[in-house]
């Protein structure tokens, strides 16, 4: 137990939310502030919070409480109850769909709102559907039940099993900290839900995900291949012409109107004639959208496909038969288009979740090999992967080496070596900390060699799973720019209404017929409808986070990918993130010319004998510059001098290998000036130094430093190329070492000797300063600054559930370079954005004033879905994006950058 001797002397008890809340991913999920509030009003706890993820490897709560009034074992029983009382009310369902038209969508987003148990709900475009959801008031099952009345068709986000187990009960430290490890828990209650200033977002299973819902009958997986269960299916698809039907009726309309009208033209056939094509083009062309206004007019809501409805109608009592097929034409032919276009692009996401194989080849005890299905693999056992096939799941090799292809799930392009683990049970216990070498993920592409992998995840926890299923939230999580374009349409139309109402009484202020106003005011009602602008951002949106996907940059949601597009400064910590998180030997400087290969033979002796952290780093750098030369150095004696160095015999003489200070404090001569000026001048540089002593003889000075990663240098030059004005460090180390690094890649600031708190402080400051600042880091010591920043960015994140869990933005490989791609498609898809806001509101600014002056519905219509198609297709662009390498850097970059430091 953690004791604080201040004041009131409240006690702490720290306990992962994981083992309160199973299956919570996010800190800032709304349940875990149900949790706080609900312990907060509880006697004797004084208060309770959210506890900086500094060390930790998942988010604790931490409760302050008074130990005259609860017991240590109450409290953790309070925590627990309460916990679960949540974990049993609330659950989630994250489902797939057809694709829909985004006011499709939005009519449904306000029907299951309206269901009753349902606390939050969003429908997208691309088919994603997110339910919150009371188990008080509703099941899983009626969920189901409901979804499939309203013609949607549900299925799972991604393929995923209930895993086995519970929650494993925490014990305690007597620091209080209590800590556990709950991976293999989870049901429909996972979520993600992003709280303050993310959007709202949630992870689940499949409505019939084998939810947890105390004897709801969960069903619908059987159904899942069944289309359109008790309703009209929204993927248009159920027609004589399976999912090409809407178009084939939308061209079918258009060919009614042009054979109607090139009969009339001519004179070829009776009027009648024509006049009965044009109804067919309304038969054809209005078919789809009349269920769309139904859909509409049932949730209660007044949408663009009623008012397109409505000026058909108009058409046609005006006797304008040929205008008013038109439109139903050109409306439902941009309908069936942007259908497509978006399919195209959910396609995009739906192939990372088919990278995985459906079957593994299994190694039992007695030596058989049995092919199991992947849902069936279970920790620890040990899977066959041979030449060119894909990995089943996430795990580390026991036998065999060979080259794997991680592109699909992190984006290298380079093959990384496997080689097999020393010891398989510490591996199976770390394994996101296991080496690059050792550890494989699901979905990748083995190479040349036969590979035994042990499996370390069940195939519903995989990496590639988890991306799927974070990928799909993404979807559902609203940008500002689209929260803005709602609030607008929320605004415009009801003013476009009482424009229209008002353009029809026109004859009362003007010399007019009524059908002349009539007709103006249906023209208008078509110019003026926002199709155009409605599908412009999710579009963008879409087609940014399933490219982002497909090389290994997770980008959850559209608000940290408009941010990450518009930012100007971006903060690094130093260590593991813009060097390599390993300290290697970089500078000897013998005390004598010539006597190099004794200072390092001598340094190798006496570090290979010692457990220091950077012993390891002088004796793997000494042995590469002996190049394999025999050394007769023999240490005896070894004594660590705590603080300082280490002192040995060497024959008859003392060794002393340590800080310069230790010269000063030991017996004997002093350090000549000429090496105290070559000491001074490695720390300078941000080398951490030790200086080698034999008896009375000075051998020299060695220097070790964290190196910079080979690509952070041309990494900055390429975010300052996309227009990154400001590059921070933020680091713990003191500050000439960070101003080193800072120097050495090119960053313009450099800010060292900061605590994680104090991190928080900086990123706090930069907003003020820069408005938005993205932090990048490891996601795990770096989560509070990452938290407090416009846009948290984790590198490494494969494999890592803490990298995914805390980050706004995920890079896949430990790889920087992956840095500037998801920039320059941020800043891309920011323009894509304005570009199509300018077009959808251009239009409607330019169309309404010239049907006011006569403009006829033909055009008007013309322009209009022209422009609902231009932007779709200027988003669908973002699928395509590739990002152009920097050009090399001037030869002045380096002083440049070391007088920014």
């Amino acid at each position: 137990m953690n004791k604080e001797n201040d004041m009131a002397e409240p006690l702490k008890l720290r306990l992962d939310i994981r083992l309160l809340l199973p299956s919570v991913t996010e800190v800032q999920d709304p349940c875990v502030q149900r949790l706080v509030q609900a312990l907060a009003g509880r006697d004797g706890i004084s208060t309770v919070h959210v506890a900086d993820a500094q060390e930790a490897a998942a988010p604790q709560l931490c409760i302050h409480y008074d130990p005259k009034v609860l017991s240590l074992s109450r409290v953790r029983e309070l925590a627990h109850a309460a916990g679960a009382q949540l974990s049993d009310r609330f659950g989630h369902l994250l489902l797939r769909t057809s694709t829909l038209h985004a006011r499709a969508a939005r009519t449904l987003t306000s029907r299951v709102q309206a269901l009753a148990g349902v606390v939050e709900a969003e429908v997208t475009a691309g088919g994603a559907v997110r339910i919150e959801f009371d188990r008080q008031q509703t099941t899983a099952g009626k969920l189901d039940e409901a979804l499939r009345e309203m013609g949607l068709d549900p299925q799972p986000s991604a393929r995923a099993q209930e895993p086995a187990g519970t929650a494993p009960d925490s014990h305690d430290h007597r620091d209080g900290h209590t800590h556990g490890h709950d991976k293999d828990h989870q049901h429909d209650h996972d979520h993600q839900e992003e709280h303050g200033r993310r959007p709202a977002g949630t992870v689940a299973q499949s409505s019939a995900a084998k939810a947890h819902d105390h004897g709801a009958d969960d069903h619908g997986a059987e159904h899942g291949d069944e289309a359109g269960h008790g309703g009209h299916s929204h993927e248009h698809g159920g027609g004589l012409f399976g999912e090409r039907t809407e178009l084939v009726f939308a061209l079918l309309a258009g060919a009614a109107v042009l054979v109607g009208w090139l009969l009339e033209w001519r004179g070829l056939a009776p009027q009648v004639v024509s006049t009965g094509l044009y109804v067919a083009a309304y038969v054809f062309g209005g078919y789809y959208t009349l269920k769309e206004a139904i859909e509409n007019i049932r949730a209660k809501r007044f949408e663009i496909d009623t008012l397109m409805l409505v000026a058909a109608a108009g058409a046609a009592a005006l006797g304008e038969w040929a205008e008013g097929g038109l439109l139903l034409f050109l409306f439902s032919l941009g309908h069936s288009l942007e259908h497509y276009a978006m399919g195209r692009a959910r396609k995009a996401i739906e192939a990372l979740a088919k990278l995985a194989p459906e079957t593994a080849q299994v190694r039992r005890d007695d030596a058989r090999v049995e092919e199991v299905r992947v849902e069936a693999l279970q920790v620890g056992d040990v899977v066959i992967v041979r030449p060119n096939e894909r990995l089943p799941a996430d795990g580390f090799v026991v036998q065999g080496q060979s080259s794997v292809n991680q592109a699909p799930v992190t984006g290298e392009s380079v093959p990384v070596d496997k080689q097999p683990v020393d010891d398989r049970e510490q591996a199976l216990q770390g394994f996101d900390k296991l080496a690059a070498a050792h550890r494989v993920f699901a979905g990748t592409i083995n190479g040349s060699g036969v590979l035994e992998v042990m499996v370390a995840r069940r195939s519903s926890e995989s990496t590639m799973a988890r991306v799927v299923k974070l990928v799909t939230e993404a979807e559902t999580q609203r940008s500002p720019t689209q929260n803005f374009t709602e609030k607008f349409e929320r605004i415009f139309v009801p003013a476009v209404l009482v424009l229209v109402v008002l353009l029809m009484f026109a004859g009362l202020v003007i010399d007019e017929p009524f059908s002349a106003s009539f007709y103006r005011a249906m023209a208008v009602l078509v110019a003026a409808s926002p199709c155009a602008l409605a599908i412009s951002v999710p579009s963008a949106v879409l087609s940014g986070v399933a490219r982002a996907g497909r090389s290994g940059v997770l980008v959850k949601g559209g608000g940290p990918l408009e941010n990450l597009g518009t930012l100007t400064a971006i903060a690094f910590d130093k260590t593991g993130t813009l060097t390599e998180g390993k300290p290697r030997l970089v500078d000897v400087v013998p005390a004598q010319p010539g006597g190099e290969e004794e200072l390092l033979a001598v340094a190798l002796a006496v570090e290979e004998h010692s457990d220091h952290p950077l012993a390891s780093a002088i004796v793997q750098g000494a042995r590469e510059r002996l190049q394999g030369k025999p050394q007769q150095v023999r240490i005896e004696g070894l004594q660590s001098i705590t603080g300082r160095g280490l002192k040995a015999r060497l024959g008859a003489e003392e060794v002393h290998l340590g800080k310069a200070a230790l010269f000063d404090e030991v017996p004997g001569r002093p350090m000549p000036v000429e090496l105290t000026s070559a000491n001074e001048r490695l720390m300078a540089d941000g080398r951490t130094t030790m200086v080698l002593r034999v008896g009375e003889r000075y051998l020299g000075v060695l220097g070790v430093m964290d190196t910079p990663r080979p690509a952070a240098a041309t990494v900055m030059r390429q975010l300052q190329e996309l227009g990154i004005q400001r590059l921070i460090m933020i680091s713990g180390d003191n500050q000439r070492v960070a101003e080193s690094v800072a120097r050495s890649v090119g960053l313009t600031e450099a800010r060292g000797d900061l605590m994680p708190e104090q991190k928080v402080d900086a990123i706090k400051a930069l907003r003020v300063d820069a408005g938005k600042v993205a932090m990048v880091g490891d996601g795990v010591n770096d989560a509070p600054a990452m938290a407090n920043a416009t846009v948290g960015i984790a590198m490494g994140a494969a494999g890592s559930d803490v990298a995914l869990e805390t980050a706004d933005v995920a890079l896949m490989a430990d790889d920087l370079a992956q840095l500037p791609f998801a920039v320059g498609l941020s800043r891309r898809t920011s323009r894509v954005i304005r570009q199509n806001l300018w077009v959808s509101l251009g239009v409607v600014a330019v169309l309404i004033p010239s049907t006011i002056l006569g403009l006829n519905i033909g055009t008007a219509v013309l322009f209009h879905e022209g422009s609902t198609l231009l932007v779709v297709m200027n988003a669908l662009r973002l699928l395509t994006y590739e990002f152009k390498a920097a050009l090399p850097p001037p030869q002045t970059a380096p002083e440049t950058a070391a007088q920014n430091v």
